[in-house]
């Protein structure tokens, strides 16, 4: 089993990691295990998933099932994205949205509140329809929208149970046009942050904060959709070539965005799944404002541009609509993600997101859970309106504690 997690800025302390092969299995461990998280992908910057023993669901059955007159797919929770889009695409069926790395796990991505992008489509979590876990006595649980506990459930960051299972809902297949545009002023943004954000059904914009104009990825669903968006978007320029979005890096990496149509599952992730994503040796932070914040918030980044710019591969502007899921960053309030790739340099990263955290205090910004962040749970508590429900839940889930660990004490439940 991997020692670091996929960035390699953070390396695991867990003593022992299990790796069973069946539920019945994954009960006895978890009803013994003293401390125990799960390993997914390792696609998180920080200790979230550490413990004194860590289980891994890869060697879990998948056992996927589709139903078509409920529309939902079930099936294990180890699967990553690209390996259920590719499951589901030989079906003829599609998920609403994806993120932008496929290789991610789909039950690490729910619990975090992962996302895509667009005005309206929810984080990844918000398409659970149904979910399945071992909570920390050995009993299996299942749950649905019906029940009252639901929306605590979902986005759980892994503290309630081994979530084994899962069902999401699905739609049939579709098909997607991307292009980029190159050229984006730093004032037309500004000027026209709404119409920017809504010219597609997932839109991305990068920028490097400074003078040098971004870029925006617009992925298009074919149906119903015009033909082409055209050479010009709001003065930014098609591409005539395909990008990456970070300088340098091939864009071999990176799904086809000059405007070919293409299945849903190889246009709305940002990289495809045979390559390495995004650069490899990174350290990533995101922070979700409140949408109305949009401008102001950017603004109040751009401010500090001089010392964030050193240690920035690209920033990522996305927008992500509103859910009642509880901890959740959109929990009631449509957001705009602010992401930055680092450089791996974790101490001078975490100088600057300092001032950064700052910047974005006025407008009580909720960070990615499984992105590096420095804000506590102090900070944090007043901007996560149900945490107190989750904690009851939380109590009467995991009594023992055994899935709460140091990182979630420090940033969520306090007494860090």
């Amino acid at each position: 089993m991997r020692k670091n997690n996929w960035a390699g800025n953070y390396r695991y302390r867990a003593s022992k990691v299990h790796s069973p092969i069946s539920l019945e299995q994954v009960q006895e461990i978890v009803s013994r295990a003293p401390e125990l998280r799960v390993l997914g992908s390792g696609h998180s910057f920080t200790a979230i998933v550490d413990a004194k023993e860590l289980l891994s669901l890869e060697r879990m059955p998948t056992e996927l099932s589709i139903d078509r007159a409920a529309g939902t797919v079930s099936f294990g929770a180890q699967l990553s994205y690209g390996e259920l889009a590719q499951a589901l695409e030989d079906e003829g069926m599609a998920l609403a949205n994806l993120a932008s790395l496929p290789q991610i796990c789909v039950a690490g991505a729910v619990a975090t509140a992962t996302h895509g992008s667009g005005d309206g489509n929810g984080n990844l979590a918000t398409s659970v329809a149904a979910l399945e876990l071992v909570t920390s006595d050995g009993e299996v649980r299942s749950a649905s929208r019906d029940d009252e506990d639901f929306n605590g459930l979902v986005v759980s960051l892994g503290a309630l149970g081994v979530v084994t299972r899962l069902t999401l809902d699905i739609e049939p297949g579709y098909e997607v046009r991307q292009r980029a545009f190159d050229g984006l002023a730093w004032d037309t943004l500004l000027a026209h942050f709404e119409e920017i954000t809504s010219s597609g059904y997932s839109v991305s914009v990068f920028t490097l904060w400074d003078e040098a104009p971004g870029g925006v990825w617009v992925k298009t669903i074919v149906n119903g959709a015009p033909e082409s968006l055209g050479d010009d978007l709001f003065g930014a320029v098609a591409a005539r070539a395909q990008q990456h979005m970070i300088a340098g890096v091939d864009p071999d990496n990176c799904t086809p965005q000059l405007d070919s149509p293409g299945p849903w599952s190889q246009r709305l992730p940002h990289f495809r799944m045979a390559f390495t994503p995004s650069s490899g040796e990174e350290i990533q932070s995101e922070y979700h404002v409140p949408r109305r914040h949009a401008v102001a918030a950017l603004e109040a980044v751009r401010a500090r541009a001089r010392i964030i710019r050193p240690l920035l591969l690209v920033s990522e502007i996305r927008t992500v609509a509103a859910d009642d899921l509880w901890l959740s960053p959109q929990y009631q309030q449509d957001t705009v993600a602010i992401h930055f790739t680092w450089r791996r340099e974790q101490a001078a990263v975490e100088r600057v997101l300092v001032e950064v955290e700052a910047a974005l205090a006025p407008f009580e910004p909720r960070p990615h859970w499984g992105k590096l962040f420095l804000a506590d749970a102090q900070t944090l508590a007043p901007r996560y309106p149900r945490l107190d429900d989750f904690i009851a839940l939380l109590a009467r889930s995991d009594g023992r504690s055994a899935f709460t660990n140091a990182w979630l004490r420090t940033h969520l439940l306090g007494g860090g």
